[in-house]
């Protein structure tokens, strides 16, 4: 009969107070989607931030009272108040358009289990009912289609990096999509070197990633020699590729997570040029969305302007005047108008609001083509800012 470890009851009891901290976890959550009832029908909106800097403040103190650290106290409830807040805004939408809910729910993303549109799918429907039903494509083109053709009900898009910048080909695709931006979600993208058996980065000849991939580990790329960069249609791909492999000279780039799933491990970690990596996404579907005004909402437009001397300054002033900001500006050529742009903006604001209406009705007017893509509940959860010093000298 084995002896306890010295070690033993120590862990017994640290696994005993994490099991109180999910049940503690679970009722608090609880009554934050009884919150979010109450304001459903009190109209309230979803954020109260002088609520939050109060709770904040007191909770640094009360951990300062425990002995624990106001930075680690501060990190902590930033998570579980972001958790609160996307959870009250997806009970919000789902009371706001009933005719979504669904028992399954089809999306299309890029690449299969694994790759980095998969994990972002898996993060965006976690708050949604019904069941998942996961339509990995191999082009945004493919994943487009699934949805227009009625295969699929969303569809799940990269549109931009913190390291390589704006994924034009979604844009592109944007451009002619009957289809509307519904929904958002930022995810963390953390690239590890990813390895099929027990290897050395001196002994790796051979690097399978997706060009997006490859262009957010330039960095990294620039730092080996004799090593050839073979691009996939997505990280999934890579990771199937190097498995099947199964080669000591062979590695992808991509998540710890989707190599796991791969029977791959991790090699080297923190890859990408910025340590702070991170992908937006967007979710479309056939039909918009209503957005209650208690939400933070978020509104993509495409414009083209006149050909004309100050006509995209002549645009932007109508957000000026309008007291609405705008947080994107990007710009593609128009095909087959050689040195034509159209421009697509990301603006906050809901288009129920009365301002931001006229925002747009005024563009329509002073631009040769304005549609709106989508307005949307935005899932930037910017944290409350409360120092831990600020905190401890009230």
């Amino acid at each position: 009969m084995s002896q306890k470890t010295p070690l033993a009851d120590l862990r017994d009891a640290i696994s005993s107070l994490d099991s109180e901290l999910l049940n503690l976890l679970a009722k608090r959550q609880s009554f934050t989607n009884q919150v979010a009832q109450t304001k459903i029908e009190h109209n309230i909106p979803v954020r109260d931030t002088v609520r939050e800097e109060q709770l904040l403040i007191k909770l640094i103190q009360s951990g300062q009272e425990h002995g624990l650290d106001p930075h680690y106290i501060t990190k902590l409830f930033h998570v579980i108040i972001e958790d609160s807040v996307l959870n009250q805004q997806a009970l919000l939408s789902a009371k706001a358009n009933p005719e979504l809910s669904a028992p399954l729910q089809r999306v299309a993303f890029l690449g299969d289990k694994g790759s980095y549109s998969y994990l972002a799918t898996q993060k965006y429907f976690s708050r949604r009912a019904g069941e998942l039903l996961e339509i990995g494509c191999d082009s945004f083109a493919d994943i487009i289609e699934k949805v227009e053709t009625n295969q699929a009900d969303y569809a799940v898009l990269p549109i931009e990096n913190t390291s390589s910048g704006s994924i034009n080909e979604v844009y592109d695709q944007l451009q002619h999509t009957r289809l509307h931006i519904v929904g958002e979600l930022t995810h963390p993208i953390r690239h590890c070197l990813l390895i099929p058996c027990s290897t050395t980065l001196s002994d790796i000849k051979t690097l399978y990633a997706h060009p997006q991939v490859f262009a957010q580990c330039s960095h990294f790329l620039a730092n080996l020699t004799d090593i050839e960069v073979i691009p996939a249609d997505s990280s999934s791909a890579a990771m199937l590729k190097v498995a099947e492999l199964n080669d000591p000279a062979i590695a992808a780039i991509g998540s710890e997570a989707g190599g796991k799933l791969y029977g791959l491990s991790t090699l080297e970690s923190n890859l990408a040029n910025q340590k702070e990596n991170h992908s937006r996404f967007i979710v479309v579907a056939q039909n918009p969305v209503s957005v209650p005004l208690q939400i933070p909402a978020k509104t993509t437009l495409v414009m083209a302007t006149t050909q004309t001397p100050g006509a995209l300054v002549d645009a932007l002033m109508v957000l000026k005047e309008n007291d609405v900001n705008m947080t994107k500006l990007e710009s593609r050529p128009i095909n087959g108008n050689p040195w034509e742009e159209m421009f697509y903006l990301d603006i906050e604001g809901n288009l129920e609001d009365g301002k931001m209406q006229q925002a747009i009705d005024q563009l329509k007017a002073c631009t040769r083509y304005c549609k709106v893509l989508g307005c949307y509940p935005s899932e930037e959860i910017r944290p409350t800012a409360v120092s831990a010093v600020e905190a401890l000298s009230v």
